[in-house]
């Protein structure tokens, strides 16, 4: 595969890969294939489908947000009766392109491993919708799109967003998509927060739910984390208060500081060990100086350095921001059960033995909350030392596990 993946016909160019949709989807198709290319990272043309939804959006911040358009990628087919659609949550750094060649990178998509023909998420018997998150980068409406107040990009105009926004926005999505009910909500990291803000906010239009390596609310250590981040983008002279769009700078250097810290925390230390060690980089012996003396120290500059390509610094903010305001029993005097009483979705929670980011503990309370009502749930913990990142990883006994779920809430809901 070349850097810009497999050739498009010029359509797919234009409006990306096209899904198809019975009779009754027709009207919905028509706005979809109406949409203009997508303005990306850097004002790069992106691959795939857009729609600005026909009302305001209400914020918790208080706002009625508007306009609002959304970016997103299908994958599989829609059925007659709409009623097997997934729609797959991407988390802090990712984006709508979950099984596609990336159009910055030219790299497999986030969750390539998990969602295709023959699959856990298996596009030859479902119908799966990834958009790009309220606040996002890569062509839904976030910080680096223009204000038409202004006719200028929001920067730090743009409002303080929550998990909870992201997916009233993709409920909105839906509905003018003619999707009233997902068979399943799935994703990992903040993608699982917004699978739990799914569960609880929409709780018939979800038949299963698969949060994954994720927790019902961002501990202070996470934060923590994401404060670290955010202060080194705005300690970058080039981040100018957020009002850098146009002025030929970008915070590369913050940006990529708060990528490596983060990108600590996905790892874990015997996995950091199996591959690094203290292997010295391209040397025999050490420097005295500060260079990358270390293989480890190459590693995380280069991660570094690469994804600010594709990621917006003001938008990092955001949505960091968003993932430290999420807890899902605030809302219910602090007990968190009773955001799921009454509830009729299936769930399947799952976690991994070194993710100390999103510990099993964490995983486990969500567990206790749902049982404590009654509802359908079962877990697993997978054993491996990969850390948080496996729920992106090849880690067999966790795709098998996503299938048979599926499969069964697939029975149940009489999918054939």
């Amino acid at each position: 595969m070349n850097e810009q993946g497999p050739r498009q016909t010029d359509s797919e160019q234009e409006h990306g890969p096209q899904f198809e949709l019975p009779p009754a989807t027709i009207e919905a198709a028509t706005t979809l294939s109406s949409s203009a290319p997508l303005g990306g990272v850097d004002g790069r043309v992106l691959p795939g489908h857009r729609m600005r939804l026909s009302q305001a959006v209400a914020l918790d911040c208080g706002v009625a947000f508007e306009p609002i358009t959304v970016a997103y990628q299908t994958y599989g087919s829609l059925n007659r009766e709409r009623s097997n659609a997934i729609l797959v949550c991407h988390a802090l750094t990712g984006d709508q392109f979950a099984a596609d060649p990336h159009p910055v990178t030219g790299k497999a998509g986030w969750w390539d491993l998990m969602i295709g023909p023959g699959k856990p998420i298996d596009t030859d018997r479902y119908f799966i919708i990834c958009t790009n998150i309220l606040g996002g980068c890569m062509g839904t409406t976030g910080p680096m799109e223009l204000d038409g107040a202004t006719e200028k990009p929001y920067g730090l105009n743009f409002p303080v967003i929550t998990i909870g926004d992201m997916v009233r926005v993709q409920a909105a999505l839906l509905d003018q998509l003619g999707i009233e009910r997902l068979f399943a909500v799935a994703g990992g990291s903040m993608g699982g927060m917004q699978v739990l803000e799914w569960a609880v906010r929409y709780p018939d239009r979800v038949f299963s739910a698969l949060p994954i390596a994720t927790s019902a609310r961002h501990s202070a250590q996470n934060i923590a984390f994401h404060e670290v981040g955010r202060q080194a983008i705005m300690a970058d002279p080039n981040w100018q208060s957020g009002a850098y769009y146009g002025s030929g700078q970008r915070p590369v250097r913050g940006l990529s500081v708060a990528r490596m810290a983060a990108h600590i925390t996905y790892l874990s230390e015997p996995a950091l060990h199996r591959k690094f060690g203290r292997a010295l980089q391209d040397r025999n012996e050490l420097t005295y100086g500060f260079d990358a003396d270390f293989q480890v120290e190459s590693y995380l500059r280069h991660q570094g350095i690469t994804f600010v390509d594709r990621f917006d610094a003001n938008s990092y903010l955001y949505v960091t921001r968003a993932m430290d305001y999420f807890d899902l029993a605030a809302g219910f005097d602090g007990v968190l059960a009773n955001a799921f009483r009454g509830t009729n979705t299936r769930f399947c929670v799952l976690s991994f033995s070194s993710d100390w980011l999103f510990p099993t503990a964490e995983s486990r309370e969500l567990v206790r909350a749902l049982t404590s009502v009654a509802a359908n749930v079962s877990s697993c913990e997978f054993e491996t030392d990969r850390g948080h990142d496996s729920f992106l990883l090849d880690e067999p006994e966790f795709h098998r596990v996503v299938s048979g779920f599926l499969d069964g809430a697939a029975s149940a809901a009489g999918l054939t």
